[in-house]
């Protein structure tokens, strides 16, 4: 039993890190009703200035600054000239947008910094913990807490504030938002800044334990089944999407993974969204939409 709840609760120390990342998915999702499929390269990018500034002798607490300093101006200049001109487009050519500043963000990235992997050492000790007989990484620990801690904060923010409810119009309509006063482009510059800040510290978690390389565009791939359980478009739906996703896959990893073989890690979550979708495919958070045809 003891084993169990150390898998069980390091599955769900791991979820609270992907609800961090569905996080940056959900703000856009929100802001614009389109899925940003360049979250993932937001992260790379955020993590390699980071390690870049830090290789240039810089210390963390003046790397950390610059490199938020660089996401909010990647996200004024994609309000500014991606974003503007697409108002009142299809969503399909807010999609397509996201994947090209996919392909820029990677190229720049790897251009200005560099492709080695570089190591990214926070000062978080790696060591276990033990309470009552369970093992707990303390990195573990001190990463699902910062990211906890900033996923409630946002949640408060876009949930309780003019912010938020300025951000929900403008996600039913445009068009509505913009006859009403809201500025529609103060709006996304915010919430691209904002994905921009989660993207840093999605970087700075995942790259000090893994290294900050490509792969981690990869990982925030990851938070695809996250947000198929909790919903597009529900804050609360990411954390609970990530709990769930976290949990499941360390323990379908430990105890499916003597059966059917290894490596169920990485494609548990996916067959559990695949899943999830044929039963209730608006996620458990997710708003159902009704249109008249």
């Amino acid at each position: 039993m003891a084993f169990f709840v150390e898998v069980l609760v390091g599955g769900l120390l791991a979820g609270v890190m992907y609800s961090l990342i569905a996080l940056g998915f959900v703000l856009i999702f929100k802001a614009s009703g389109v899925f940003n499929f360049a979250q993932g390269a937001m992260v790379l990018a955020a993590a390699t200035t980071y390690a870049g500034l830090v290789d240039l002798g810089w210390s963390g607490w003046t790397a950390f600054p610059a490199a938020l300093a660089v996401m909010i101006v990647f996200a004024l200049l994609t309000e500014r000239l991606v974003l503007r001109p697409l108002v009142n487009q299809p969503q399909i050519s807010l999609f397509m947008a996201t994947i090209g500043l996919t392909f820029v963000l990677e190229g720049v990235s790897q251009a200005v910094w560099g492709s080695v992997v570089r190591g990214l050492d926070l000062g978080i000790p790696d060591t276990p913990l033990e309470v009552k007989g369970v093992l707990i990484s303390k990195f573990d620990l001190v990463a699902s807490a910062t990211a906890g801690g900033l996923v409630l904060l946002l949640a408060f923010v876009f949930q309780r504030t003019r912010v938020g409810r300025a951000l929900r119009a403008v996600a039913d309509d445009h068009q509505a938002a913009l006859s009403v006063g809201i500025p529609l482009e103060r709006i996304w510059a915010m919430v691209w800044a904002a994905a921009g800040a989660v993207a840093l510290v999605t970087g700075l978690l995942w790259g000090s334990r893994l290294g900050v390389q490509f792969a981690l565009t990869q990982v925030a791939l990851k938070a695809l089944p996250v947000i198929i359980l909790g919903g597009f478009t529900s804050i609360a739906g990411a954390i609970v999407g990530g709990l769930i996703v976290g949990a499941s896959e360390k323990v379908a990893e430990v105890y499916l993974g003597p059966i059917i073989g290894g490596g169920i890690e990485n494609w548990f979550p996916y067959v559990l969204a695949l899943l999830f979708l044929l039963v209730r495919p608006d996620g458990l958070f997710g708003e159902k939409r009704i249109e008249r045809v």
